[in-house]
């Protein structure tokens, strides 16, 4: 049976539009980080050296190659984990593009060893020229305890459904774990006008009590 996370990982994936508590288990991703506005072309190219060792790992059993332990499954969606430095954020709250530092990510089935995405890594790459190739790295990542919503409209629109959030944590006595906050990209913005973009905002959250 194929793998689809929107139908069997609703939780992870499609929240509701109002804050939710989830609780996040490790997985691994492909990684790269880097730094600037996400509409600079660093970024594509950046998110396409992520797709390509995705999809590298995804079609191998049509070049022949079957690792233990496959399974047929959907490419998951892209993540990013957002922040900036305290320095770089003005009094009322606004903030340059290009001083945003992210890491963005495409996790990878459970089947995938780090050996195994060292190879396609190699593989790829040699087949796939990209600047960015030698920056991608395989991690193993938990975001835990977490709050999260779905955002619905352009990306430039968060604040509203982050407000949602700090609502949220306020009146049940959570505190974020960290100032970044991660991102999954459920539409295409190649292909979805701004309005009708999905968005998974989420926090890493902790109690009072941690």
């Amino acid at each position: 049976m194929k793998y689809e996370w929107r139908k069997q990982a609703k939780a992870l994936y499609l929240p509701p539009q109002t804050p939710t508590p989830i609780t996040v288990p490790p997985f691994n991703y492909y990684t790269i980080s880097g730094h600037g506005d996400p509409n600079d072309i660093e970024f594509g190219e950046r998110t396409a050296a992520l797709y390509a060792m995705a999809y590298g790992i995804r079609m191998m059993p049509k070049q022949g190659l079957t690792p233990d332990g496959y399974y047929e499954y959907t490419v998951f969606p892209l993540e990013g984990l957002w922040t900036l430095d305290p320095a770089d954020v003005a009094a009322d709250g606004q903030f340059d593009k290009a001083d945003l530092q992210y890491k963005i990510m495409l996790r990878q089935p459970d089947f995938v060893t780090p050996a195994l995405a060292q190879e396609n890594l190699a593989r790829i790459s040699a087949k796939k020229p990209n600047p960015y190739n030698a920056e991608v790295q395989f991690e193993t990542l938990t975001d835990g305890p977490s709050l999260q919503i779905l955002h619905l409209g352009s990306y430039d629109d968060e604040p509203a459904s982050f407000a949602k959030l700090a609502s949220y944590a306020t009146e049940h006595g959570l505190k974020r774990r960290t100032l970044a906050h991660k991102e999954i990209y459920l539409s295409d913005p190649r292909r979805i006008v701004a309005s009708k973009r999905k968005t998974v905002l989420r926090w890493l959250m902790t109690t009072d009590e941690a």
